[in-house]
């Protein structure tokens, strides 16, 4: 009586009385295996191990065949077991235990190998892949028994839209397995790893892997960064030039409104960077970045407007009611994209007034005038005079001049209490 193969757990032997008992075993191509049998009730009979030959291999405890490959393990009246080392796949086969009683009695056990697959090898990859073009993958393995299974892999994500196939090996009794992959270069996939996995009983939990990695080549892309989303007059710009392409694009080309940068003074590039100093309306246009590669070019737009901003500033001086009010106004306003106009209202011509001079005048101005305010009325509030009449008071009752002189003389004496104060 004997078991079906396999990497299960075993099952214990159990002998009925004067009856042999084995079990079929599995073992990887390479290893060792053990064939045990045992009796429960002997009478001193003598037990003995076959090949699928039918070659005797131990009889008791004496070994008939001279295959250093097979060793004793354990021989007593209840129990026969041997051992056989670097197992190969001709050692496949039914294994006898024989009770020599009146009649014989005897126990089989199937002995299966499993053929270990070589490690897998990925063909078909010519670097560099141009993005769009063909790409087919094929992942080859031999010497599997049974035939192995191929797993494709992108990163970590399984693939599974293969195509396979399997091939019997020239000695009839391993495999040739091989999975063909077919897909077509994307720039995403730069520098993914491509993987294709054994599986396989015999390989356990560790299974053989061949990776490969993808090289695509691809057109750049472009795109333009503003370091400031709403540039203002008399501002500074810098606008970076970002782009992606294999293989990396350089130096990247800025223009403006399709010619050359009009100004180069204020308009300095610096690798992927333009800055812009001092802005003003003339700067109002299309900027233009161009990447170029051995594979292509691409470009990107910005459209810059500019305008004035809106600001009111009012000046109330103290010690006085007079008010002074200015108002400047701008509008801010900037726009980007891959295409558009320009701004009709732009026009070139000097750069606008300085506000802060503006307002300096307007303070000047505000304090000449409070000083002016201030020392007027202090010299008023200093000036005093005394309104006498030398032709005074009694006068019109002197009968002549000396005596109306006399009489003014007089009354001077008295004026001084009567004073005027105007402010």
């Amino acid at each position: 009586m004997f078991t079906s193969a396999g990497f299960s757990p075993s099952l214990p032997l159990v002998s009925q009385g004067q009856f042999p008992a084995t079990k079929d075993v599995t073992a990887i191509e390479g290893g060792t295996v053990n064939l045990t049998c045992r009796v429960d009730q002997n009478d001193n009979t003598s037990l003995q191990w076959s090949n699928p030959a039918q070659q005797t291999l131990y009889f008791d405890d004496k070994k008939a065949l001279r295959d250093n490959r097979i060793e004793l393990v354990r021989a007593s009246w209840h129990e026969l077991s041997i051992s056989i080392s670097d197992v190969t796949l001709s050692d496949e086969g039914l294994y006898t235990c024989s009770l020599f009683t009146m009649p014989v009695k005897t126990s089989k056990a199937y002995l299966t190998v499993l053929g270990v697959p070589e490690k897998p090898h990925i063909s078909g990859f010519t670097s560099p892949v141009m993005e769009g073009d063909p790409i087919s993958l094929t992942c080859k393995t031999s010497g599997s028994k049974p035939a192995a299974d191929l797993r494709w892999f992108k990163g970590d994500q399984e693939i599974t839209d293969v195509e396979k196939k399997q091939e019997r090996d020239s000695n009839g009794k391993t495999f040739t397995v091989i999975s063909v992959l077919d897909f077509r270069g994307d720039r995403k996939d730069d520098g993914a790893i491509v993987s294709c996995r054994v599986d396989h009983e015999s390989l356990n939990s560790t299974p053989h892997i061949a990776m490969q990695s993808l090289d695509i080549h691809y057109t750049p892309t472009v795109r333009i960064l503003p370091s400031t989303p709403l540039p203002q007059e008399g501002q500074q710009l810098t606008l970076t030039c970002e782009s992606k392409g294999k293989p990396l694009p350089e130096p990247v080309l800025w223009t403006k409104d399709g010619g050359e940068l009009p100004d180069p003074e204020r308009m300095v590039v610096n690798g992927r960077e333009l800055t812009i100093t001092f802005l003003n309306k003339t700067d109002n246009g299309t900027y233009r970045c161009e990447a170029t590669n051995s594979i292509g070019k691409n470009s990107a737009e910005y459209i810059l407007i500019i305008n004035e901003p809106l600001f009111t500033t009012t000046i109330i001086p103290l010690f006085t009611t007079a008010t002074v009010k200015t108002s400047v106004t701008i509008t801010p306003r900037s726009t980007s994209s891959v295409s558009g106009t320009k701004d009709p209202n732009a026009y070139p011509g000097v750069a606008a007034t300085d506000h802060a001079l503006i307002g300096g005048i307007v303070a000047v101005v505000v304090f000449v005038t409070l000083c002016s305010i201030i020392l007027l009325g202090r010299y008023l509030a200093r000036h005093k005079g005394t309104y006498l009449t030398n032709e005074a008071k009694g006068a019109e009752d002197a009968p002549d001049a000396d005596t109306a002189i006399i009489n003014a003389e007089g009354s001077q004496v008295n004026a001084e209490e009567k004073k005027e104060y105007f402010i």
